[in-house]
């Protein structure tokens, strides 16, 4: 396959030292290099500090406080009907629909399949003729991730993988992408059925944080973890639809997976934009 220079130079690239380098400098609480950083970034992307709760960008101690940044949460309502399922984070959508198959969409002519993503064949079944969505992050973007249902954490999987940006270039090129790269699975209970959360690691991605667990890929291990809740001597992980779950330290992509008692709004399509809270489908009677 023939790429673009900005793609394949990522094959080549060391991903994760160059990883393990930025997420050094993003928590760097140097005065003068942490306001460079966070100047340079308000420069090139169209961050609306209006919305966070510390509306001046100087005043975090670290480039990573301020990407990981807390919102105004009255500007961000939780959709109250009870069937109603919510946004799990702002951002655009990459891809939305049915899981056919199997399988699911990636971009045109590109797809990958369920067991690959969520690195399970038995949690894939769950999933099997259910519905799905991208979410791609912009940098500019609010990182932190919400639930769209309330629900109980069943288990969680990391897997390693490559740290291939995840953009619109990327995705339309790189084939298995969201199945190659690091990513942590999270699969939840709810009263009528199961849904799951994956958080999709990429170049620059510091790391990926849970509420229950804190940093998920701390080492960024070589071999796949599962870790089963409950976990002795600990109480279950519930939470509540809209409660934060997780974030990105450096932004990326959130997929969402439904089991076939839920569909989504039919008003939803490709590069429709989201924001945490707003409703995107309703569990079925």
């Amino acid at each position: 396959m023939q790429y673009p220079l900005k793609v394949w130079r990522q094959f080549w690239l060391p991903q994760h030292a160059l990883t393990r380098f930025g997420g050094w400098l993003s928590h760097s609480e140097t005065p003068w290099l942490k306001n460079y950083l966070i100047n340079y970034f308000l420069k090139r992307y169209d961050v609306n500090m209006d919305e966070a709760i510390q509306e001046d960008p100087f005043a975090y101690p670290s480039y990573h406080e301020f990407f990981i940044r807390h919102l105004k949460p009255e500007l961000r309502p939780i959709d109250p009907s009870p069937a109603a399922i919510c946004s799990p984070c702002d951002g655009e959508i990459s891809q939305i629909g049915n899981i056919e198959q199997g399988t699911l969409l990636q971009a045109k002519g590109k797809t990958f399949t369920v067991s690959a993503l969520l690195g399970s064949e038995s949690d894939a079944q769950i999933f099997e003729k259910g519905k799905f969505v991208t979410i791609y992050l912009a940098p500019k973007d609010y990182h932190r991730v919400h639930m769209p249902l309330a629900g109980t954490l069943s288990h969680l999987r990391y897997i390693p993988g490559k740290l291939f940006s995840v953009n619109p270039l990327t995705t339309n090129h790189i084939d298995n992408l969201f199945a190659k790269n690091e990513r942590v699975v999270t699969i939840f209970k709810h009263d009528q059925g199961s849904f799951a959360i994956i958080l999709v690691g990429a170049m620059i991605v510091g790391s990926i944080f849970t509420r229950w667990g804190g940093n998920m890929t701390p080492h960024r291990d070589k071999e796949m973890k599962v870790i089963q809740y409950p976990q002795l001597n600990e109480h279950h992980v519930k939470l509540d639809k809209g409660e934060e779950m997780g974030y990105f330290s450096l932004g990326s992509t959130v997929i969402v997976l439904l089991d076939e008692k839920a569909g989504w709004e039919y008003d939803l399509s490709q590069n429709s934009r989201l924001v945490v809270g707003q409703g995107i489908g309703h569990l079925l009677p």
